[in-house]
């Protein structure tokens, strides 16, 4: 039998929180991301498209596609069929990677959406650190500016999904996230923002998008028993990659291989405790 040690996957991806993540757990599950990783892992194989790319001073951050082509890698080989949603600033990102990607352009219609749905009849729909339209009708960056007139409407997608029963994950880290909409009036009144209104099924909350990404890795691997998780080198890597490519750490706004702001020992710390925790 495999058991879960005393700190849970969900301690380990709400590690260092500044921005108030951890004010929202008491409002989920308290194993929120096993139960969207055990509800993954009994649904039926096929299509799963995910979205990612978040703009930041013309290119998009480090936060949310290395979550998204990790998950993407351990979703395939449990069997689906793995895309990911994007926009130009995240231009080959992942095709080196194996992974099949749809571009959106930025002014595409709503009706382009639901094509996508027609076309790949996925099973589920999956955000990591995608913006999600407020309240207001606007995509805006964390200090309320608006981003919208670089911001593909991918978060239409996710509606749509939801009216066709499609199940829907929304990994975020700081409120104007796809899947942040489950706890908008929380977000408002204790941290002061204009949340995404966006809901999903199954929220995931981390302190970094991409943490919350590998959490979901984690809990895929200790339940099916293969080995999906990467290790640090391997993010190390892909970070460098896509930092050398454009993308940009979106605290810091510099050209290297960091996330939100964080060192590289914290990212290590991380990856290192899902790991240990999470071994089959």
């Amino acid at each position: 039998m495999i058991t879960i040690s005393r700190q849970t996957l969900e301690d380990i991806i709400l590690r260092h929180s500044s921005r108030g993540m951890d004010i929202l757990r008491p409002y989920l599950a308290s194993d929120f991301c096993r139960n969207a990783a055990h509800a993954i892992l009994n649904s039926e194989r096929g299509n799963v498209l995910l979205a990612t790319g978040f703009y930041v001073a013309g290119c998009a951050e480090t936060d949310g596609p290395p979550g998204a082509l990790f998950l993407a890698k351990a979703l395939n080989s449990l069997g689906f069929e793995c895309t990911a949603v994007t926009d130009e600033f995240c231009r080959g990102f992942f095709e080196d990677e194996g992974v099949n990607v749809e571009y959106i352009d930025i002014k595409a219609a709503e009706k382009h959406y639901a094509e996508l749905l027609d076309k790949y009849a996925p099973k589920w729909l999956i955000s990591i650190e995608r913006c999600g339209v407020n309240a207001e009708g606007d995509y805006a960056n964390m200090r309320g500016e608006s981003i919208a007139e670089y911001t593909a409407r991918i978060d239409l997608m996710f509606d749509e999904g939801r009216r066709r029963g499609i199940p829907t994950v929304g990994i975020g880290d700081g409120g104007n996230e796809i899947g942040m909409g489950n706890f908008r009036g929380i977000i408002e009144q204790k941290l002061s923002l204009k949340p995404c209104v966006i809901e999903v099924d199954y929220p995931i909350i981390a302190t970094v998008s991409n943490w919350g990404a590998y959490g979901l890795c984690a809990y895929l691997q200790m339940l099916s028993g293969e080995r999906l998780l990467p290790d640090y080198s391997e993010i190390e890597a892909y970070l460098q990659k896509i930092s050398v490519m454009g993308s940009i750490d979106g605290v810091t706004k510099r050209h290297v291989p960091t996330v939100d702001g964080f060192a590289p020992e914290i990212e290590r710390e991380i990856i290192d405790g899902l790991n240990a925790a999470a071994v089959v």
